[in-house]
């Protein structure tokens, strides 16, 4: 949710809108606002009188707008909180009532609704209302692509240190729970000692990703082409419950990807290097380890290997195959891409 910080921001402040609708398919974000909601906009004594928390299942819009329009008792405000209002029937009487309240707000009544895992019909005309009056949040998923930069930001607003690697490494073997994430990054907070980095032995010991057998020493191993220690790599990680398909494709369709911006500045500073390529200057060495054996023509192939792969991981060209032996299939031709024909 782009607006999160802001919205956090303006909770504690107390400047506060008379409606928040939040919708969309990541509750993650959702979660946390509502938490700030519940704890951060009335005073214990107040919340006894005046914030009420209601369920979807339980209620309809007709009667959250009849608790709107009351007034707070022996305060200034009251909140009001709709969780998982996507379970209320959205009737067009219902539909249009909220245009009307949406139209003319009570002041005193903040009403928060939040609408998980989908979007609200954008066509209806309450939407389009808050939508103007900018009393709409869209909770998006995150990109596979940004998980891992996500995971870097909270680590570090929940003041852990950690290596280069581990937000990749987390976003690989977690997947896109940001709940999940979120959960473990607090317990390794609860953890860790003051100053203590977070690296691979902590993360196998506390969550159970191996730190021999997962993306990152697969793609030091295909660096270097050590053929032995690949293959037993993407052995163990076919077998492993928590790899991704999807999430090693990427990160290695990632590595050659700047494996050639690499290759097309050379003579650059490293800092350069390493701001083009979008990574941290600890990760150039793997870089030019592995133009010892792949030139710019094959880091092309290798691409187009990683395309194919990612289309069979997903059901085209391949039936029944599993992760075991689509990684192996993807190793051999990687480690024999001179070889091996390939469509560019």
């Amino acid at each position: 949710m782009k607006e999160l910080d802001l919205i956090l921001k303006n909770i504690k402040n107390k400047e506060l809108l008379p409606i928040y609708f939040f919708h969309g398919e990541e509750p993650f974000f959702m979660d946390v606002v509502l938490k700030s909601f519940e704890n951060d906009v009335l005073t214990e004594d107040e919340k006894a009188f005046n914030q009420t928390l209601v369920y979807g299942k339980d209620t309809t819009f007709a009667d959250v707008l009849s608790l709107a329009r009351q007034f707070p008792m022996m305060g200034d405000r009251q909140l009001i909180i709709v969780k998982e209002a996507q379970d209320i029937v959205l009737t067009e009487p219902e539909s249009k009532a909220l245009l009307a309240y949406a139209e003319n707000p009570v002041d005193s009544t903040i009403l928060v609704i939040a609408y998980k895992y989908k979007k609200v019909d954008a066509r209806k005309a309450f939407v389009k209302t808050l939508a103007k009056n900018k009393m709409l949040f869209e909770s998006e998923k995150i990109k596979d692509y940004h998980l891992a930069k996500w995971i870097d930001s909270e680590i570090k607003s929940i003041g852990l240190q950690s290596k280069p690697n581990i937000p990749t490494l987390l976003a690989e073997y977690l997947g896109s729970d940001l709940s999940r994430i979120s959960n473990e990054l607090r317990k390794l907070k609860m953890i860790l000692k003051q100053g203590e980095i977070l690296d691979e032995k902590v993360i196998e010991t506390n969550i159970g990703i191996s730190k021999e057998f997962n993306i990152f020493e697969l793609i030091n191993a295909l660096g270097k082409k050590d053929e032995a220690t690949a293959f037993k790599i993407a052995h163990y990680m076919g077998k492993s419950k928590t790899h991704s398909m999807v999430m090693s494709t990427m990160n290695l369709y990632n590595f050659f990807s700047n494996l050639i911006i690499f290759q097309t500045m050379k003579g650059e500073s490293p800092q350069n290097q390493a701001s083009a390529m979008g990574i941290h200057p600890y990760f150039l060495k793997n870089f030019t380890e592995a133009t010892r054996f792949y030139n710019l023509r094959n880091c092309t192939r290798v691409l187009s290997i990683l395309r194919e792969i990612d289309l069979k991981s997903k059901g085209l060209g391949a039936i029944n195959v599993t992760d075991t032996d689509l990684l192996k299939e993807m190793v051999y031709k990687i480690l024999h891409v001179d070889q091996y024909k390939v469509q560019t």
